[in-house]
């Protein structure tokens, strides 16, 4: 893929507050990339510079190698999509979709066809005369994302589009948009707070903290393979442990040696280690290193999720096989599962 957008040594302040803190990131033609984070992270700023509507204190923001910082809003190839969609209430569904065609005096019978293209790549086929105020959210929200692809931008930028819609419509509209940006072929920027968003949707997830970028990769080396504590922590659920890496595919944590899939650390450097709940198995203490007690067990529909109390932790696993409270068990896993990075700061 050709490289689309470049974010330059991005920095952004508002008054004595620093909200980015060098962000450097690549962005590639037809990429569905998302920008993950909490709160105040800076991914939503991180799109308002890309977008235009901010400009960054410093740095660059390069569309095919051209420096675009100060360039306004729309004189840029992109189009957004808020968490609002800022429909128009006094125009039906055609006519919001077209109001930018209009702008440019666009030649009315290639209006009308763009439209109905659109119509019907968002499934709203046949709701041209409308009145947009009727519409459920789900809807609301395909029309909005029609009006912004009807001008044809090279990309779309969607802050937290689905985070009004209810939990059901939220999961059957995270997959229309991957597949309405498999059958646009542009590049979509996405912004969310929420992993299983950002995990499902996604070719390339951006995590960040505090204006900073924490991890860039899939979504599965995201999820199997965190850079720190914050990632391991913040995509899914994790057992965090501290260790030392013995050698090369050799840790040790909890009083016990494990092999482990991991190397280029130093001799007995200090490490942590991560274990997914989902990876550790339940068995008899005979069979573990790991041994402790049963302390709570909750039921979550499609796993168990058991709290097994050591003389060291606290592990969590989840598991569709049910361990009674009190009972002594032990905790197996495989060198696979064993995931060892560097402490928070050490890199």
């Amino acid at each position: 893929m050709n490289k689309l957008i470049e974010l330059k040594d991005l920095t952004k302040n508002f008054d004595d507050q620093q909200v980015l803190r060098g962000i450097n990131l690549d962005i590639y033609e037809n990429e569905f990339l998302t920008l993950l984070g909490p709160s105040g992270c800076g991914k939503t700023t991180t799109l308002r510079i890309i977008a235009g509507f901010d400009e960054p204190s410093s740095g660059q923001v390069l569309f095919n190698g051209i420096e675009m910082s100060k360039v306004p809003p729309y004189k840029r190839e992109v189009n957004t999509v808020f968490q609002k969609y800022a429909l128009f209430p006094h125009l039906d569904v055609a006519e919001n979709i077209a109001f930018g065609l209009k702008l440019k005096k666009v030649d009315p019978h290639v209006i009308e066809s763009k439209v109905a293209r659109m119509l019907s790549m968002v499934g709203l086929d046949n709701f041209q005369k409308r009145d947009v105020t009727l519409l459920s959210g789900g809807q609301q929200q395909r029309v909005a994302i029609a009006r912004a692809l009807v001008n044809e931008p090279k990309v779309l930028l969607l802050d937290e589009p689905l985070g009004a819609l209810d939990a059901r419509i939220r999961k059957q509209m995270q997959f229309e948009l991957k597949k309405i940006q498999r059958e646009v072929g542009i590049t979509f920027i996405y912004v969310t707070h929420d992993q299983e968003e950002a995990l499902s949707m996604s070719d390339t997830v951006v995590v960040m903290n505090n204006g900073e970028i924490q991890q860039i990769g899939k979504p599965t080396d995201i999820y199997n393979e965190p850079e720190n504590r914050f990632v391991a922590s913040f995509i899914g659920e994790s057992n965090i442990i501290e260790g030392i890496m013995i050698r090369d595919f050799l840790v040790r944590f909890d009083g016990f040696e494990f092999e482990c899939v991991d190397k280029g650390f130093e001799d007995n450097e200090k490490i942590e280690v991560v274990l997914r709940p989902e990876d550790l198995d339940i068995v008899s203490p005979s069979d573990a290193k790991i041994q402790g007690t049963v302390r709570n067990i909750t039921f979550k529909g499609v796993h168990y999720e058991i709290l097994v109390e050591t003389d060291k932790r606290t592990y969590k696993v989840q598991t569709t096989d049910y361990a009674e409270v009190g009972r002594e068990v032990g905790l197996k896993f495989g060198p696979e599962d064993i995931h060892v990075m560097y402490p928070m700061g050490a890199y």
